[in-house]
């Protein structure tokens, strides 16, 4: 057929385009060892990275879902490309002239669809820049500057402007031999009653490009009052842009996402633009959509986001309802991220743009330092609705809040914010377990789901349980420090089931060990799931430890105390912040004052003894 690409090229493309380059445009990858490469399948969600890539065999393989190839194949699969699309954009980016039978030069080609529509955004962009600079973008260029953007940060990010024409745009692409139905297909014109128009005029526009950086839309701004049109006026859905799946900036965070771990969510064009002036080169933005599910799977092979390697994922908001309600929104998407996902909202109100504009980059840079874990920032927003000074705000908060809480899937995270919420409100614990649902703090009535010991990634939860190896293996090393630890000090329900035992048979003791230590904590133990768990926490080892080192031990017990206090300290806080008057405020400041001393106090033995 005309056109058809020589075999000859086909093969150098294949031999110059590293397969290892090409698919971290897409995916995160790390060592796998024997000189493989591993990251997160882009073909199917996984938690775990089982998408490897062999850059000396130039294949990639996923033993997950069984896809695998070469790099063309990769391509081909992951743009959804056709055979002759693949290699063109292969070529491009390898430095490959091609060469078509029977079709002469490269001009002459026979091009695929999505081929075409890339060259034509790719030009579009060009001259949204060139029109940029014109005594008609006047209006364009003082917004910029009032904005804080110089005409190099405009060239950067590749900001242009579209003239107030109805056919500059369609005339300059069809001079370059496209036709009106191909811009029509590409969202860069509209259809009217007398043939096609340019679809954005008057505007500053934004080039929207995909993770390796080919432009497949556009974001336009108004810029004066007589224009109808809606504030941003987007690219429509097109064989190339889909607004569920595309970030703005990615392709200039992309690869800081990766290095840092990290990925900042914006609401807009400039925020972005500030953000990366201001020193935090992570941050995109969804482009004419809210944050989805399809964002997400774009991140998560970023970010690395499988159990092993957590990241974190920042959201900014503005202040007001509807910043609230758009993280509300986040949460519900939030744990599809095995990452850690954080809000940051500014206390004035000030999105990243106005906020490096009135107080500089280092502003910028504090509101990402200073953001707060989503589950946290979602959960204080509802309560804040209302009067926690009286018992019926603070049930009507706990009704509002509970569900939140209900709804985070960790297990490991779940009675800790349940611990948080009955702080805040200042409740029960036990009643905002039965609020929650299931009794995350009770212990559990059985079954083998519970009956393990926590072995999270959760610092807290590794103490836990290495606190319950020291009292089980130890008891005579610990038995001083041991007497201060009360229920509340577990979180997980399988550890306070364990304690309780311990504790039943007697606490550890200097004449308790060996054998008969085991025996009585045996006896205690309410059923068969407790017992397996005793003898897993009395054999899993410990460091080395003998008559002259006991500090290993004495640190992790100090350690479960500290953490402890810093929940009671918290708790303590919100109570002196409802607190109603004077004498019960210095009350609740001089307690807090001592536990704050005697937290210290821990850290400080865990710290040297450990």
């Amino acid at each position: 057929m005309a056109g058809r690409i020589r075999d000859e090229d086909v093969a150098l493309v294949r031999e110059r385009a590293r397969i290892d380059e090409v698919v971290r445009e897409y995916v995160t990858l790390k060592s796998a060892g024997g000189g493989s490469l591993k990251g997160l399948c882009p073909f199917h969600d996984e938690r775990s990275p089982s998408f490897h890539v062999t850059p000396s065999r130039g294949m990639w393989y996923c033993f997950g879902c069984g896809e695998g190839g070469d790099v063309i194949n990769f391509v081909q699969k992951v743009d959804h490309l056709s055979f002759a699309e693949t290699i063109e954009k292969l070529a491009d980016k390898a430095g490959v002239q091609l060469r078509y039978v029977e079709g002469g030069a490269a001009i002459n080609k026979q091009q695929g669809v999505r081929t075409r529509l890339v060259e034509a955004h790719k030009l579009a962009a060009a001259f949204y820049v060139e029109q940029l600079v014109t005594p008609a973008a006047q209006v364009g260029r003082e917004f910029l500057t009032s904005r804080g953007f110089d005409a190099s940060t405009a060239e950067h990010f590749g900001v242009g402007y579209a003239p107030q024409s109805w056919d500059a745009l369609t005339s300059h692409l069809r001079g370059k031999g496209f036709t009106d139905e191909e811009l029509l297909a590409g969202g860069l014109v509209s259809q009217g009653n007398r043939g096609v128009y340019d679809r954005f005029r008057g505007r500053l526009v934004w080039p929207i490009r995909d993770l390796g950086g080919e432009v497949i839309g556009f974001g336009a701004r108004k810029l004066t009052d007589d224009d109808d049109g809606p504030k941003y006026l987007n690219t429509p859905e097109t064989p190339l842009y889909k607004k569920s799946q595309v970030l703005y900036g990615i392709d200039l965070s992309r690869k800081e996402i990766s290095k840092n771990q990290q990925a900042v969510i914006v609401e807009g064009y400039t925020d972005v633009m500030a953000c990366h002036l201001a020193g935090v080169t992570t941050a995109v933005a969804t482009c004419g959509t809210s944050f989805g599910a399809d964002h997400i799977k774009v991140l998560r092979r970023l970010l690395m986001d499988d159990d092993q390697m957590k990241g974190q994922v920042v959201f900014t908001f503005d202040g007001d309802a509807a910043g609230q309600k758009a993280a509300m929104r986040a949460f519900s998407e939030d744990q599809k991220f095995v990452s850690q996902t954080f809000v940051a909202v500014e206390s004035s109100g000030l999105d990243p743009c106005d906020l490096r504009l009135q107080r500089g980059d280092s502003a910028v840079r504090d509101l990402v330092e200073n953001r707060v874990p989503l589950f946290e920032f979602a959960i204080k927003s509802t309560i804040a609705a209302y009067d926690l000074n009286s018992a019926e705000g603070r049930i009507a908060a706990l009704r509002d809040a509970a569900p939140i809480v209900s709804k985070i899937r960790d297990s490991a995270l779940r009675p800790e914010y349940t611990r948080r919420l009955a702080g805040w409100l200042g409740l029960d614990v036990t009643e905002v377990s039965k609020a929650v649902g299931g009794g995350a703090l009770a212990a559990p009535t059985g079954g083998s789901s519970n009956s393990r010991a926590p072995r999270s990634g959760d610092p807290a939860l590794v103490v836990e349980r290495e606190a319950l190896k020291c009292a089980l293996q130890h008891p005579a090393v610990v038995s001083q420090w041991y007497a201060s630890v009360e229920t509340p000090a577990f979180t997980h329900p399988s550890a306070v089931r364990v304690h309780e035992a311990i504790v039943a048979a007697g606490g550890p003791q200097v004449d308790k060990d060996g054998l008969a230590w085991m025996d009585a904590v045996l006896e205690a133990c309410p059923d068969d799931d407790v017992r397996s768990l005793v003898r897993e926490l009395a054999v899993d080892p410990l460091p080395a430890m003998d008559g002259h080192d006991s500090r290993y031990a004495i640190g992790v017990i100090a350690r479960l105390l500290e953490i402890d206090a810093g929940r009671r300290v918290d708790d303590l806080m919100g109570r002196l912040q409802r607190a109603e008057n004077t004498s019960e405020q210095e009350q609740l400041g001089q307690e807090l004052q001592a536990l704050q001393q005697y937290r210290r106090t821990l850290l400080n033995e865990a710290v040297g003894q450990s």
